[in-house]
């Protein structure tokens, strides 16, 4: 598959270029599930160069061969959802399918994280005093010691702050803040500050969370890190976690540690990222009622764009050797063009991302996205995840908390006009005019979130 040259770029910054017994032992691991599976032939997935013979569709009279979304609310025998009460059912419902048939299982002997402080340093984030810890999550490997799991992050509170504080764990890296760096290149004077810049000026606090160091980012590494550890070095099962799971689950052991923390408000504790790591952003919002917001950037196939839609990424881009590990194994099957189990497509798939939001539901859930001129893509599917966010709606409303504010007819609603907000509810949508990064809304999430969590900056 030919990937835009913004994914590539994205991918070769955020992992670097697989080697080749890395891409060697990522397809031998995928031979592997295809054969646990009965799969004896997948579809191609669409390439994202438009000039390929089997380019991505962006025809919006194509878009939609599967128009019909899963009812969100109503049960499997099926009742209508009318109360709090009987969504938590459907709620255990809707878990189950993604459990089972698209992120996978956590396993009920998952390690045990240790949390320790390596580092402590007090130092500085814009012109605003720090306390920054780097931190290292060990992993009980008693079980198998031959993998050593440690996962890294970086927690940066405000030094003087008068009561605990509001905390965005951040995927990415886990470097802790360096004052003297310098900007590469000319800077912008009117170049919005830095996200953790913003969050430490209006009392927040940051924890930095690198994925990697929970789970690889390759098919190669499912007999690795977290995942490996937990099933003693061998490959997957169909129903086990994939890397997005993985990572999720990695969000909330930092939260374990954030609640014992008396600088944390662990009440207010939010989790942010783009892309890849947009996706398992909301994986883990979805999951972990814990968080209290969620900041989802630009994550597209397996994050908010709805997998029924024929635009750009597909679910077949999902299921190839590039990305199946982030997904569970039985993803797969809603690739397959041969099998013992005959053929499936995305409209078999019993769940769906409209789904995945309503689980946030009724916390706050932001939506970002920028524009394709600047390199967010038409690959992500911009149109698919307003849909997906109408069809969620009626979830958040049944809970009592506010949708985007328009009809609940996800066949018909179209995106607002890029830069235009829609951020009165807790259900919240903006596509500002920037690349592939969640950077120009930040301005905008913080002080809707502050709103939302009654958060109030110290004078």
């Amino acid at each position: 598959m030919k990937w835009p040259f913004a994914f590539f770029l994205a991918s070769i910054l955020a992992i670097g270029q697989p080697n080749a017994a890395q891409q060697a032992a990522t397809a031998e691991d995928h031979r592997d599930m295809m054969q646990q599976l009965g799969i004896k032939a997948l579809r191609p997935g669409p390439s994202g160069t438009e000039t390929a013979p089997n380019h991505a569709n962006y025809d919006e009279a194509l878009a939609n061969p599967y128009p019909n979304l899963p009812d969100v609310l109503t049960l499997k025998n099926g009742k209508r959802v009318t109360s709090a009460k009987q969504w938590e059912e459907r709620r255990r419902e809707i878990l189950e399918d993604f459990d089972r048939e698209v992120l996978g299982r956590v396993p009920a002997n998952a390690p045990k994280i240790t949390w320790s402080v390596a580092e402590t340093v007090n130092t500085t984030v814009g012109n605003k005093p720090v306390i920054a810890r780097r931190l290292v999550g060990h992993a009980d490997n008693s079980a198998y010691p031959a993998l050593d799991v440690n996962i890294q992050a970086a927690l940066v509170l405000p030094a003087n702050a008068k009561k605990p504080v509001p905390v965005m764990i951040m995927f990415g890296g886990a470097a802790l803040p360096n004052p003297n760096a310098k900007a590469k290149g000319p800077v912008d004077p009117n170049a919005d500050a830095p996200s953790t810049q913003q969050l430490i000026s209006d009392g927040w606090g940051y924890l930095a969370l690198n994925p990697t160091s929970v789970q690889a980012d390759n098919g190669a590494g499912l007999t690795q890190g977290i995942i490996g550890l937990a099933n003693k070095g061998q490959r997957r099962k169909p129903e086990d976690w994939g890397a997005l799971r993985a990572w999720a689950w990695g969000a909330s052991r930092a939260l374990d540690y954030l609640e014992t923390v008396k600088e944390v408000d662990a009440k207010k504790v939010g989790i942010e990222g783009v892309s890849r790591y947009g996706k398992a952003a909301l994986i883990t919002m979805a999951y972990d009622t814990r968080f209290a917001v969620v900041l989802v950037g630009s994550s597209g196939e397996g994050g908010a764009k709805l997998h029924r839609r024929n635009w750009g990424e597909a679910v077949e881009n999902l299921t190839g050797s590039g990305e199946y590990h982030w997904m569970a194994g039985n993803f797969l099957k809603y690739g397959t063009a041969e099998s013992s189990f005959g053929s499936k497509t995305a409209g078999d798939i019993p769940v769906d991302a409209h789904e995945l939001l309503a689980l946030c539901a009724p916390r706050p859930t932001f939506i970002s996205y920028g524009v394709p001129e600047k390199g967010d893509a038409k690959w992500l599917d911009h149109q698919g995840s307003y849909m997906a966010a109408i069809a969620a709606g009626p979830v958040f409303k049944l809970l009592g908390a506010k949708d985007l504010g328009v009809s609940a007819n996800y066949k018909t609603e179209k995106m607002p006009a890029v830069n235009v907000s829609m951020l009165d509810g807790q259900l919240a949508w903006r596509q500002h005019d920037g690349g592939h990064t969640d950077g120009p809304n930040w301005k905008y999430f913080i002080p809707w979130a502050d709103k939302m969590l009654k958060h109030a900056p110290e004078k």
